[in-house]
């Protein structure tokens, strides 16, 4: 079913819904993935995006996601003056990634807190994205709801203690998916969450030996 959103696009700066909004998106949920405030980005643009990104001004776009602006900005077309001012160092370079959407982009980020990040978004049209990669991890994430990333051991039980945690704090959930690597390996839950959640979930998931890690990410 389409929503209104779908069939109209976003409220944007910028002469196109995939290569402009869609870039803003995806480098907005680089940024939060991160974490932390950027001060290093390679951005890896293929297909599509390889081929129009200075004419579309996605590069342009893709830098203001990473420091924070919205679809509607005025500062996107100044974006590259903003990342100066905000000591944010940047590079594009063009690569083949295969099995991927044409409107596909890599991101990789350095925070100010010495982390890092890879974060793989395509835009999909009307504004729209997808986030499939997480550093090693495949994921699905559309940035629409609050979700949870859950790295964790591949051991019998982990999907009920997480749910019942959440069921705990009265979290509903309307989205899940899990992959892993291999039996008895490291497995991924992602899980999209209605409405806005916080720090005391991660804290009562995290009490589990066999979770790796848990991350709340916020709508875009």
């Amino acid at each position: 079913m389409l929503e209104i959103f779908d069939i109209i696009g976003p409220v944007m700066i910028g002469p196109s819904s995939s290569h402009t909004a869609g870039a803003v998106r995806i480098g907005k949920y680089a940024r939060s993935i991160l974490g932390s405030k950027p001060i290093e980005a390679e951005i890896r643009f293929c297909g599509s995006f390889a081929k129009t990104y200075r004419g579309h001004g996605t590069d342009k776009a893709i830098i203001a996601g990473i420091l924070g602006m919205d679809t509607d900005g005025n500062r996107i077309k100044n974006s590259f003056t903003v990342a100066k001012e905000e000591g944010l160092s940047y590079t594009f370079v063009t690569c083949e990634i295969d099995n991927v959407h044409p409107n596909t982009a890599e991101i990789v980020l350095k925070g100010d807190a010495g982390n890092n990040v890879l974060v793989r978004g395509s835009s999909i049209g009307g504004g729209n994205i997808i986030i499939t990669k997480i550093n090693e991890t495949t994921v699905s994430i559309n940035g629409k709801s609050t979700t949870l990333i859950i790295p964790h051991r591949d051991v019998p039980g982990m999907i009920a203690f997480v749910t019942n945690v959440l069921a705990d704090k009265g979290v509903n959930i309307h989205g899940f998916s899990l992959s892993r690597d291999r039996k008895g390996g490291t497995a991924v839950m992602t899980i999209e969450l209605d409405g806005d959640t916080d720090a005391t979930i991660n804290d009562a998931i995290m009490k589990n030996p066999d979770i790796i890690s848990s991350t709340i990410l916020n709508a875009i």
